[in-house]
């Protein structure tokens, strides 16, 4: 009896380590299901200039990163130009993000689940480095826009982007007064302004030296951690609210009756 049951508790835990596992993995090195992103990342060849620091590992392909580069691309008819020329200066910046979103295989931390028309998920509050929302910011201060969030509000009656009727044109420092209200408010919230600065290891970089290793691997590894370590924190304190879980390491009082169905002759050995 004692062997049966020793057996059981065996299957119960190898089950909840695969589990767990399965869940450590699940949010690295993974495309979002959106408009452009292929299915899973892997190595697309040549990307082109700009996005090229992912070629080794990619979400998006070499089509799409072309197409990021254009001022009117067929990604999502929009026009950065909708208040006169966007400087060039300014337009890499937002070039480099269009290449962050489409091809990093590394925000799967701040994926979330979404309702819009085109894309089933988007990222949520991913902590970009404070260089690269500081000098985004400094590049684009002069240029104009018309809105503060890009993701919604537009004019689309031609087929690409217009401001909205009676809006006018202004310079992005009176729309975004800080580096922070530009990074995280142009795309509803997408990037939180982090005061880490590149190379932290806690902060995502749009702009990295792929000769150097792409950073955000590293990042996307600690914020996964700091949520499955929260995570387990919040199943552990319910676990210590709960006198007979209490009994059994983690999830194993769920899964040991699966282990005794399994095991018939076990059931004898509790009886």
């Amino acid at each position: 009896m004692a062997v049966a049951l020793a057996v059981a508790l065996a299957v119960a835990l190898a089950v909840t380590a695969d589990g767990a596992a399965s869940r450590k993995d699940s949010v690295l090195n993974v495309c979002m299901d959106a408009k452009h992103h292929k299915s899973k990342p892997g190595p697309e060849g040549d990307l082109y200039d700009q996005c090229s620091p992912w070629k080794d590992n990619a979400c998006c392909t070499a089509n799409t990163s072309l197409e990021a580069h254009k001022d009117q691309s067929y990604l999502y008819n929009f026009d950065w130009n909708h208040c006169g020329l966007m400087p060039a200066k300014c337009k890499r910046h937002f070039i480099q993000d269009t290449c962050l979103y489409e091809c990093s295989p590394n925000l799967g931390p701040w994926i979330v689940q979404t309702d819009s028309s085109w894309r089933r998920e988007r990222i949520l509050h991913v902590p970009l480095c404070k260089e690269d929302c500081q000098e985004w910011w400094d590049d684009c201060k002069d240029a104009f826009t018309c809105k503060e969030n890009w993701h919604k509000g537009w004019n689309w009656a031609t087929g690409r982007n217009r401001c909205p009727w009676g809006s006018l044109c202004r310079p992005f420092r009176q729309i975004f007064p800080r580096p922070q209200d530009l990074c995280e408010k142009i795309w509803s919230n997408s990037f939180r302004a982090s005061p880490e600065r590149r190379g932290s290891g806690r902060c995502i970089q749009m702009w990295f030296d792929p000769a150097r290793g792409n950073p955000n691997v590293a990042v996307a590894k600690y914020y996964s951690w700091r949520k499955r370590s929260s995570a387990a924190q919040g199943e552990n304190a319910a676990a210590e609210s709960d006198p007979a879980a209490r009994a059994l390491p983690g999830s194993v009082p769920l899964l040991l009756p699966l282990a005794l169905v399994l095991l018939p002759g076990a059931a004898g050995a509790l009886g």
